[in-house]
């Protein structure tokens, strides 16, 4: 029996993960976020009725269901205490299923400060950040610096921890960026409030999840963003500043390797990315702004319009390897059905993939044409009622990449799903 499944994003990001964790948490008892901030956008659809969560799992919105946010995951308190209310005024039960980890590190406002400041500076060079504060907040734990859940719980503690790194932060922001500083006091009583809101729901996520395994309980594991911006196997320096690949399961939550049993690698039928940063396939013809059109393709978090392409089987194989994926969810099939002639990209003329963004300059993409079904796909919900077209392309995939095809989403809407084998059972 499969106990724990990691659900992660195989492209750039934007794949429809909140979407397939609602799905299949169902037959889950917990899920848990591993890695990432509130960059992440995850959006569901159920009947239709939109929400988008950023912080939160997306096992909310499943009655009973506990949602543990992780040691991995960097938190932003007023963005999580804006999402929990938010939740709760539309009649979610949030606080008394939600568990935020102790050891996760903070998102203070400087971090946020410096992350815009560093963007304006770059001018053209400007890596497309959300400006959240995710990097910073990255880089003050790695420098062990950085202040976490478990010191805004200690007044004491914190009052001495935030007059260091503020001062350090400080320095930075008025000699280097020419910028106002921010105020202490504003800053620390600001914790505080948010530390009092929040206080209940901190614990030992790592402990809690063991107990779960101990009782033969089923764990589903989210991940944020996409393996192509994972920060050591994505498109550097293009990429975010935490592992999205699925080893950040195992760090951000503190289950061992050996506790993951099944891994489901997440992949449009086309490719999306938000930002900047190489795109091999990206389209700037009809194709890629009626792809844009039908899949609806504007950020969950920014707002900001998708770039469009085809479908980079390459790279998806790559992100196959470096997972470990045991199945792939395809979505968002049910975009490509008005083509005509749907292309795949099968080589990059090279043999080795490309380590960071400026091998990407050599690369040329080779493609496969493959007939189009002009029919509606929408809703479908049997593999064998897929136009013969479209199974042809998912065995392309699955040839290409080695990883079989599991389910396919053929519509936003939670029940809109074609599942060959489910990972939970």
């Amino acid at each position: 029996m499969k106990k724990t499944v990691v659900v992660l994003g195989t492209q750039w990001g934007d794949e429809g993960k909140g979407k397939i964790v609602d799905l299949l948490t169902e037959d889950s008892h917990a899920v848990v976020r591993y890695q990432g901030g509130h960059n992440a956008g995850h959006t569901l659809i159920i009947n239709d009725e939109k929400t988008v969560l950023h912080l939160i799992p997306s096992g909310i919105l499943r009655d009973g269901v506990k949602c543990y946010i992780g040691n991995g995951v960097v938190i932003e308190p007023k963005a999580l205490i804006k999402e929990i209310t938010q939740l709760e005024v539309s009649g979610v039960d949030v606080q008394s299923r939600l568990y935020i980890s102790q050891s996760a590190p903070v998102i203070m406002p400087y971090h946020i400060t410096l992350d815009q400041l560093r963007e304006k500076a770059k001018g053209k060079d400007a890596i497309g950040t959300t400006g959240r504060g995710i990097g910073p907040a990255y880089e003050d734990k790695v420098a062990r610096r950085g202040i976490r859940i478990g010191d805004l719980l200690d007044p004491e503690l914190l009052k001495a921890q935030l007059t260091k790194v503020l001062a350090y932060h400080n320095f930075v922001i008025e000699n280097y960026h020419n910028s106002e500083p921010l105020d202490f006091n504003e800053v620390y009583q600001a914790a505080l409030e948010q530390a009092d809101f929040i206080r209940d729901m901190c614990v030992d996520v790592t402990g809690e999840l063991h107990k779960h395994l101990e009782n033969d309980e089923k764990l589903l594991m989210e991940g944020a963003q996409g393996s192509l911006l994972d920060i050591d196997h994505g498109t550097y320096p293009f990429v975010t500043s935490s592992n999205t690949t699925s080893g950040s399961a195992s760090t951000g939550s503190g289950l061992g390797a050996t506790h993951i049993d099944y891994v489901l690698g997440i992949t449009k039928a086309y490719t999306t990315r938000v930002g900047g940063g190489p795109f091999p396939t990206e389209l700037f013809d009809e194709d890629g702004a009626e792809l844009a059109k039908r899949g609806v393709e504007f950020g969950a978090t920014t707002g900001r319009a998708r770039r469009c392409g085809w479908l980079d089987l390459v790279a998806l194989k790559r992100a196959v390897q470096v997972n470990g994926v045991t199945g792939l969810c395809v979505t968002k099939l049910d975009v490509l059905d008005t083509f005509e002639t749907i292309k795949v990209c099968t080589s990059y003329g090279q043999d080795a993939f490309p380590s960071a963004a400026c091998d990407f300059d050599k690369v040329q993409t080779e493609y496969q044409s493959l007939p189009g079904w002009q029919s509606s796909t929408r809703g479908i919900t049997e593999a064998g009622d897929l136009p013969a077209e479209a199974k042809a392309l998912l065995k392309v995939i699955e040839d290409f990449t080695g990883a079989p095809v599991h389910m396919v989403s053929t519509g936003p809407d939670r029940c809109e799903n074609i599942i060959i084998e489910n990972p939970m059972k």
